[in-house]
């Protein structure tokens, strides 16, 4: 398996420019199978779940066809064929086949979705959405059997507030009869990137980036051609790591609005940020402050920055607190960073972060954010070189890191 090697103590220096979002691209896919007609997606991704994506719609009979940032997705020969294993376990955003395969086949069997590996992924929002729309929905041998005779539009308040489910639902509504509300809707910018792909495909949502979505179903749906919204925690993840190394770094084609949780708490902690209309420049400083940090739901701090963002507080000067009110097991990283040298310890829904110098080791990431805690935490390093295994999880989230790294004056490469 291929290991990720950086040898550290480089202030990072110059532009990066970031890529479509990965949490958009994963929705928007599958989406696709909603319309009768081609459906074209611009700035997409070039990761490997995507990738993934991409054969599990080409196993349902759609014609993929990727080049570059660019892929066109012919749904019309498509049926929906039994998914209960292979790729589809590799995902953890495979559950977006149910919602998409029953609102335009009325049917849908998909294994449990895989992907990282940081807690229990339970889908019963997704499940109490597809029954309130007059789905049946039963476990066979592991996998999430679905059928309707007729979706139905419903009132459906969400318990927790989710992206996945209010995702899924607003696929499976999209073509129900009647009009659905969802309530306790999650607020995040991919959920409103989605709807205005249903929109422009003659879906009728309005209020997607609010509590309560109105979906008015509709009989058919037709291609379209839609650009994806810029990588938020990819842009999130770049700015943490010219913090963390001192550095001077442009943060080029994202939307600054998604990212105020972040600028905010850098600032706090003493990093210049320099907002501009589709860019960022971080500036680095010689002192940071301790910080306080809760990851919590869209609009706040981002649970997936929460990982690389403890190793940017191994940094400050201090104590901080940084709590994850989003995922309560969301700390596999923690003991790799202690193995670099790091004074953390977890209580509970908290790390207790005391500030201090980082040594070169052996770790291994366990999921994709705590791989990009790795490299963040890798990149401070004064001497030595720190070998990160786990390089399959990172690849998931991160379009050409090792390049984009080098390029801005970091020294990295993969070996293996």
């Amino acid at each position: 398996m291929d290991k990720l090697m950086v040898r550290g103590g480089r202030p990072l220096r110059g532009t990066v420019g970031i890529s479509g979002a990965k949490n958009s691209a994963v929705a928007l896919i599958p989406a696709a199978i909603l319309a009768e007609s081609e459906v074209r997606l611009d700035n997409l991704p070039q990761l490997s779940d995507v990738a993934v994506y991409a054969e599990l719609l080409e196993q349902l009979g759609g014609k993929v066809t990727w080049q570059e940032d660019t892929m066109t997705i012919d749904p019309s020969a498509m049926t929906s064929v039994p998914m209960p294993n292979g790729r589809v376990k590799l995902l953890r955003a495979s559950y977006y086949l149910m919602g998409a395969l029953l609102g335009r086949f009325g049917e849908a069997t998909i294994g449990l979705p895989g992907g990282c590996n940081f807690e229990p992924r339970p889908i019963d929002q997704h499940i109490k959405g597809f029954e309130a729309l007059g789905a049946e929905v039963t476990n066979d041998h592991g996998s999430i059997r679905i059928r309707a005779k007729e979706l139905r539009g419903a009132k459906i308040y969400l318990d927790v507030v989710s992206v996945g489910a209010t995702i899924n639902i607003m696929l499976a509504a999209s073509r129900a009869k009647g009009l659905t509300l969802i309530e306790n809707a999650a607020k995040e910018p991919e959920i409103i990137d989605v709807a205005t792909l249903l929109n422009a495909m003659g879906a009728k949502i309005k209020g997607a980036g609010t509590e309560t979505i109105r979906i008015e179903g509709v009989r058919e749906m037709h291609g379209c051609r839609h650009s994806i919204i810029p990588d938020r925690i990819q842009a999130g993840t770049y700015m943490i790591a010219a913090a963390a190394t001192r550095g001077d770094v442009l943060i080029d084609n994202i939307i600054p609005k998604h990212l105020e949780a972040m600028t905010a708490k850098l600032q706090e902690m003493g990093v210049h940020v320099y907002e501009m209309d589709e860019a960022i420049r971080v500036v680095g400083q010689s002192l940071y402050e301790a910080v306080d940090v809760k990851a919590l739901v869209y609009p706040g701090f981002a649970t997936d920055l929460q990982s690389p963002m403890t190793s940017l507080l191994t940094q400050a000067r201090g104590v901080s607190v940084l709590s994850d009110y989003v995922y309560n097991n969301r700390f596999k990283h923690v003991p790799e960073l202690v193995r670099m040298g790091a004074q953390i310890r977890v209580e509970g829904r908290s790390a207790i972060i005391e500030g201090a110098p980082l040594n070169a080791a052996k770790v291994k990431a366990a999921d994709l954010r705590a791989g990009a805690a790795l490299v963040v935490a890798a990149l401070t390093v004064e001497e030595g070189t720190t070998e990160i295994s786990g390089v399959e999880y990172i690849d998931r989230g991160y379009e050409r890191l090792v390049a984009q790294l080098s390029n801005l004056g970091a020294e990295v490469w993969r070996d293996g």
